[in-house]
């Protein structure tokens, strides 16, 4: 019990209590080092029962041990005192669990320096942010465990060297510092919305933390369209994260949710964020996915949705932002827009590459197209390779659900 309760608050307060850690001790890798020692303290102290406040406690434990150590080391009135004569707020009782509103923004710019290699830049967010293995980021960028480790590894080495300052950067520097920023909100989002692996579809930790930096975010640049475009986006797949999950836990595909459950308060914030951006020219990646998120949401049922607009707006985004995965949505779109014939041509030109060999919802897609089509063994086939390829216990259920549909015995239908 103990133990669970443990990872738990490392899996959700983490980078909260790193961000306050590294407010305190000014490095990254102290920071870290001095929140896992704390939580296998937590791990002893709470054996005969847990505190009333768990995340209080070792928020506390965490920023004592850290002024601990600098006292230890001497390094305390060359370190602490100076930070607190030029900030009085930078240093919060020991006793005290909140932390500054901007110290997860603080974390995320560091993390996000220029000087950090752009890959590293996202890999070590995602890793301090959303508590992401290696694994989980490596799946996220369709690419290597050990090469993710490396970026990590990198983006360390680089602030530590480079002694990058723990700040929100100014007004001026704030556009250059933003596309990396916005990427990794945006991937931590997408992480907590559709989870790689484990049982669960849902980490809605990671959504709202997610939401929350957005939020802050736009406090500080509120006329930035493409910013409005990442919270718009967010909003409206977390107004529909709760349908995506069935009483069992189970996928519910977005053409069978309850529509009725969806978070209308939410939807209504999207179209606002969309609004304000319209007045900024052409959309970028993050409106154009805005928008087409938005004609899912105002659609009363899914045969009722714009789909030719969508397809038409996935053909916009694969020729501002290329990419496999891009294609792959597009071909979906064009399934519902003009047929499953028109859409399985894209999925079969993907097949024929590369990129998405290991991608579970390649086969899945290829596999809806030809069960609308009747075809069902090469459907079921398909839904047994996607099946092999997914992580996460739940898609796979679903994907052995359907493929054991498209096994049932037909009766062969007269000419």
């Amino acid at each position: 019990m103990t133990a669970h309760l443990v990872e738990d608050v490392f899996r959700k307060e983490a980078p909260r209590i790193t961000a306050s850690v590294m407010r305190i001790v000014g490095d990254l890798g102290r920071a870290e080092e001095i929140v896992q020692e704390t939580l296998l303290l937590a791990l002893e102290r709470w054996a005969d029962g847990a505190p009333e406040s768990p995340v209080g406690w070792v928020m506390a434990a965490a920023k004592n041990r850290a002024l601990d150590q600098l006292r230890r080391d001497r390094r305390f009135d060359r370190t602490i005192a100076p930070r607190l004569a030029a900030d009085p707020v930078a240093h919060t009782p020991a006793d005290e669990p909140e932390v500054l509103p901007d110290d997860l923004l603080r974390l995320v710019f560091t993390c996000c320096h220029p000087e950090v290699p752009r890959d590293s830049q996202v890999a070590l967010t995602l890793r301090l942010l959303g508590g992401l293995t290696t694994a989980e980021i490596g799946r996220a960028f369709l690419t290597s465990e050990p090469t993710i480790a490396q970026r990590i590894v990198r983006a360390k080495r680089t602030i530590a060297e480079r002694q990058l300052p723990y700040e929100v950067p100014s007004q001026a520097e704030l556009p250059r510092r933003l596309p990396a920023v916005l990427e990794v909100v945006y991937l931590v989002f997408n992480e907590g919305y559709a989870a790689h692996r484990g049982s669960e579809l849902l980490r809605l930790d990671l959504c709202e933390q997610a939401l929350r930096l957005g939020d802050l975010l736009v406090e500080l640049l509120p006329d930035e369209p493409e910013l409005r475009g990442l919270c718009a986006l967010m909003e409206i797949q977390a107004s529909r994260a709760r349908t995506r999950v069935g009483k069992d836990g189970e996928l519910v595909l977005l053409a069978d949710q309850d529509r009725r459950q969806w978070d209308r308060a939410r939807i209504a914030r999207a179209l606002g964020h969309l609004a304000r951006a319209a007045a900024h020219g052409a959309p970028g990646v993050y409106r154009l996915q805005a928008q087409i998120a938005s004609c899912h949401a105002v659609a009363p049922s899914s045969a009722s949705t714009d789909w030719p607009a969508i397809a038409a707006l996935y053909g916009t985004l694969a020729a501002l932002a290329p990419s496999p995965v891009v294609e792959l949505n597009r071909a979906a779109a064009v399934s519902l827009a003009e047929g499953p014939e028109a859409g399985l041509c894209i999925l079969d030109a993907l097949a024929a590459s590369t990129a998405l060999r290991a991608y579970h919802l390649l086969p899945a897609a290829r596999a809806d197209c030809l069960r609308r089509l009747g075809r069902w063994a090469e459907a079921a086939a398909e839904y047994r390779r996607a099946h092999d390829l997914a992580e996460n216990a739940r898609e796979r259920d679903f994907l052995a659900r359907r493929a054991a549909e498209c096994e049932l015995p037909r009766t062969p239908t007269s000419s």
